[in-house]
């Protein structure tokens, strides 16, 4: 899997903005395929920083409805990435 293909989009929330300035985690949606390792790899190689631990989990699809018409959106996979004591990744800068 190319490292371009893992890593989706940052997710930038309250929480995640919390978390981001509390304990140096970053949130992505991530390929569901993907493993703790791609995931490591990838956010390393396109960050050139240093990761020292991820969680993962899946984010099951919610239903929507449309007048009478029901859907359900795709499920997803979400990672929280802790990054080494003084490493960083600017998402907004000059934003």
């Amino acid at each position: 899997m190319k490292t371009t293909d893992v890593v989706k989009k940052p997710l930038i929330t309250e929480k995640g903005s919390l978390a981001q300035q509390m304990s140096n985690q970053y949130c992505f949606a991530v390929d569901k395929r993907a493993t703790k390792y791609d995931v490591k790899n990838a956010i390393q190689e396109l960050f050139k920083v240093k990761v020292e631990a991820i969680r993962t989990m899946r984010v099951p699809g919610k239903y929507k409805r449309v007048g009478k018409n029901v859907g359900k959106t795709p499920d997803w996979k979400k990672a929280i990435v802790t990054l080494v004591e003084g490493d960083r990744i600017d998402f907004l800068e000059g934003a």
